[in-house]
């Protein structure tokens, strides 16, 4: 199907900035504008959660207090619901600044000290291999977005799927939690998991592009950052499963 050239502004200075995607209804400087202010705020969420998890695996104490003692178990559970507590006051206030840096700012170090957690009974070498992994998949996947957009590609049917698909990761993860099935069936969910945030990725990216508010840029970044870690997460439980093997 052939689609219309696309809508191209154009400034004096700067000369024409090229549109999105077909018949862009709105100013592509300022929709890269806010793109560019979600991606900075994405990578340095990134960078932060490398930091936290970097000094959670390579000082030892930590580990050995929060999987050895009974306080330590209480501040182990509480690291890992804290960012699913920190979620809610985080989308009401998502647009009221300073709250929402604040707020975006406990959520990212508690999942990062949650992540560096994960990475603590893991070999480096594992590690390596699924943030190598996790970069090449993100980078292929955002820059296919951009280029499937810019043809006029919609990806707003992939909603209700990655819904669905995310719904049945859930409970197939409790239901290991509760009835452990070994290496094999880590290695099915991490393989499952990967292919779900795989596609959260495209359709979260699709969603910066075309359908989020300017004022929603914490809300888009916490749907990258958390599309990068599940995945990371997702890849590091394939990998580790394999290397036991």
């Amino acid at each position: 199907m052939m689609h219309p050239p696309p809508v191209v502004k154009t400034d004096l200075e700067t000369g024409p900035t090229p549109a999105l995607y077909p018949n862009m209804p709105e100013s592509p400087d300022l929709r890269w504008s806010f793109i560019r202010k979600v991606y900075s705020i994405v990578t340095i969420q990134l960078l932060l959660t490398v930091a936290v998890a970097a000094f959670v695996v390579s000082y030892h104490p930590i580990v050995t207090f929060l999987t050895t003692t009974k306080g330590g178990l209480a501040c182990y559970i509480l690291i890992i619901i804290t960012p699913f507590i920190t979620l809610f006051p985080l989308y009401c206030f998502h647009q009221r600044h300073p709250v929402n840096y604040l707020l975006l700012g406990i959520f990212t170090v508690s999942l990062a000290f949650a992540v560096g957690l994960s990475c603590a009974f893991t070999s480096g070498k594992v590690i390596l291999e699924a943030a190598i992994l996790t970069a090449v998949v993100v980078l292929s996947l955002t820059l296919f977005t951009f280029w499937a957009a810019k043809r006029g590609y919609d990806f707003n049917f992939l909603g209700p799927f990655l819904f669905s698909a995310l719904m049945m990761l859930i409970v197939f993860g409790l239901i290991q939690i509760f009835f452990p099935l070994g290496k094999i069936s880590h290695m099915i969910y991490g393989c499952l998991a990967a292919l779900i945030f795989s596609g959260y990725i495209v359709y979260d990216t699709y969603n910066l592009i075309k359908n989020y508010d300017y004022d929603d840029y914490i809300w888009a970044a916490v749907a990258l950052y958390l599309d990068i870690i599940n995945l990371f997460l997702a890849l590091l439980n394939i990998f580790d499963g394999a290397d036991g093997c």
